[in-house]
């Protein structure tokens, strides 16, 4: 018998889970389909995925978190159980397993305490489980000093949420959060060919176009693909040309919020701490870090370098993993049930 231990990126758009001595062993997508007449769960993940928008009446696909806290308690600890289930079942069944859940950086004691009450509702012990703030586990996971007596600058861009995070000796100086990511991406995507074009798509239509013409600085108006949806006039289907130049339109208003917090964390940062910054730089990491020429962007704005993490999408998950693997040296970063206040 083994002690299997877990980090879980808790994701709005994926759940990722981390297994001691494995690495990333599950990558979904954190929505439930669910039968609205009996509330029973027909899928979760990937599977559930693929039925967003295809659904009949009877039948929701639903993302339980919303901007990077729980939305829906009941689906979220059916979703939390599936995916600790299948990360047990991939290894020898474990006794008292360590489970490090990653929280955004401005959630609320109530919003932790949901999480953890769902964890634990899930069937996981009580005394397994510890909390860890993502922009922390961000830079831990992107390889970055968080424990020496220097300045580190992280920009964590989630589904639905960013995170802009100072940090130095384990500990969180300065930060940010916003409720703004991936999914407000996808929604000014949608408003904007709804406004400019006329045109209804839907979210996988807009993260469609996200991920193709993406792009946050010096779009290129010879980039361009062809966008199907439903004509609001006629209602019938009808075929467009949307742009690079268009696209950056669309996403321009929630990148100057992003802009913004890392303005404002700035100006907060203590000067020795801003040094250290400077020479260093900002990290990116999330799934937005991928956005096209965003680190142009933010050195433009700013005038520090930045850099994107080796592997965006998972510095959040590895992170946990380091913490897993160094329980003793980082305990310092961990959160407990007791020390949250109700």
């Amino acid at each position: 018998m083994f002690t299997q231990n877990l980090g879980i990126d808790l994701g709005t758009a994926n759940t990722l889970v981390f297994a001691k001595g494995q690495g990333v062993i599950i990558n979904e997508p954190s929505v439930v389909a669910i039968n609205t007449s009996n509330k029973k769960v027909m899928a979760v993940g990937e599977e559930a995925k693929q039925m967003i928008g295809r659904t009949p009446g009877n039948i929701a696909a639903i993302r339980p978190l919303k901007d990077g806290v729980i939305a829906d308690f009941e689906t979220t600890r059916e979703m939390l159980r599936y995916f600790v289930h299948k990360a047990r079942s991939m290894r020898f069944f474990s006794r008292k397993p360590k489970i490090v859940i990653c929280v955004p950086g401005g959630v609320t004691d109530v919003e932790m305490r949901a999480v953890f009450e769902a964890t634990f509702s899930a069937g996981v012990p009580k005394n397994s489980v510890t909390l860890i703030e993502e922009p922390m586990a961000a830079a831990i996971g992107a390889g970055m000093p968080v424990a020496e007596p220097v300045g580190s600058m992280i920009v964590d861009i989630g589904g639905g949420t960013s995170e802009v995070a100072v940090l130095s000796l384990c500990g969180i100086v300065t930060s940010r959060s916003l409720r703004t990511g991936g999914d407000e991406f996808d929604n000014a995507i949608v408003q904007y060919v709804r406004r400019a074009h006329g045109l209804a798509i839907g979210d996988r239509t807009a993260e469609d176009i996200k991920i193709n013409l993406g792009c946050a600085y010096n779009a290129d108006e010879n980039i361009h693909q062809p966008v199907r949806g439903r004509d609001l006039v006629s209602g019938l289907p009808r075929t467009i040309t949307m742009t690079e130049v268009e696209t950056r339109q669309a996403l321009s208003e929630a990148l100057e919020k992003i802009i913004d917090a890392i303005r404002f964390t700035l100006e907060k940062t203590p000067p020795e701490l801003a040094s250290d910054i400077m020479g260093s730089g900002i990290v990116l990491a999330g799934g937005g870090a991928m956005l096209k020429r965003l680190d142009e962007l933010i050195t433009n704005e700013t005038g520090i370098p930045v850099r994107c993490a080796d592997e965006p999408l998972k510095c959040v998950v590895a992170g946990t993993g380091v913490v897993l693997e160094n329980l003793k040296q980082l305990s310092n970063v961990l959160i407990t049930p007791g020390k949250i206040k109700l």
